[in-house]
């Protein structure tokens, strides 16, 4: 019961937060996304025992400057020279290893860019989904980046729910041998039925449009878990980490989100900006 209250408690605050800085203020959002990458990258990077604290240190300046950096650029704060310090970062994570000495600074170079490219990459995504062009300016539109995680967090409670009462067939039980085909379509039919709400009470975007986008949301989320399941039994660890309590690291609560937030932006420019 204990344990209950603790991770309710945590997750209710953790959804708090994100619901927060995706809606309130461009700012917030840049303040509490930057922490988010910084996190992520910090707890990633910290399971590749080839990066001690320094690369650490640097990994996160330069997943945070391509998040900050891309933030300015889509609110037309600043042209394309706002990314010539992160190609400088990337040109020192290939000439840093001529001075390292490391016995496998190839390992090095795939660390540090897989995390660039897996969590600093695609919450830089973010933005593109976050701000949308307009003939005066930039318009701040949190609705669909609160679409992909609230698509997200309906897919998990009808994934568990249905999947820990009928699940009987192993959706991947080579890397999670706890999910089943039972809950992946739990979790899939709760989110189609909900994009519907929001096709009712949204109705600027047309109803099938809500339907591909939730159903995006739930294959690319569902993949992202399974992947970062994968990451954890290659490295035999149970979680990402302990940030949170009661749900774990923030690579346990946001893997869904990272496979997510590329799928949406893709759709969102081929079937709806367009």
């Amino acid at each position: 019961m204990k344990n209950l209250i603790i991770r309710t408690f945590s997750g209710a605050i953790f959804v708090a937060i994100i619901v927060s800085g995706i809606c309130i203020h461009p700012y917030l959002f840049l303040l509490v996304f930057s922490l988010i990458v910084a996190l992520t990258l910090w707890e990633f990077s910290g399971h590749l025992t080839q990066n001690a604290l320094p690369e650490r240190l640097v990994s996160v300046s330069g997943g945070v400057y391509l998040f900050f950096s891309t933030f300015v650029y889509v609110n037309e704060l600043s042209g394309k020279e706002i990314f010539l310090p992160y190609l400088l970062f990337l040109m020192y994570v290939f000439i840093a290893e001529l001075y390292r000495k490391d016995s496998n600074p190839v390992n090095n170079w795939a660390y540090t860019l897989l995390s660039q490219i897996y969590c600093a990459g695609s919450f830089s995504l973010l933005n593109f989904i976050l701000f949308t062009p307009a003939s005066d300016g930039v318009e701040f539109t949190p609705l669909f980046a609160l679409t992909l995680f609230v698509f997200v967090w309906l897919n998990d409670t009808g994934a568990y729910l249905v999947g820990s009462t009928i699940g009987k067939h192993r959706l991947f039980e080579r890397i999670s041998p706890k999910k089943s085909w039972e809950g992946f379509w739990g979790g899939f039919l709760v989110v189609l039925l909900s994009s519907q709400l929001f096709a009712y009470y949204v109705p600027d975007l047309s109803w099938y449009n809500w339907l591909g986008l939730s159903a995006i949301v739930v294959l690319f989320a569902t993949w992202g878990d399974l992947i970062e399941s994968l990451f954890k039994r290659t490295l035999a660890i149970k979680d990402s980490g302990n940030i949170i309590p009661g749900h774990g690291g923030m690579l346990d609560r946001f893997d869904s989100i990272l496979m997510a937030i590329p799928a949406m932006y893709i759709y969102i420019e081929l079937f709806i900006r367009s």
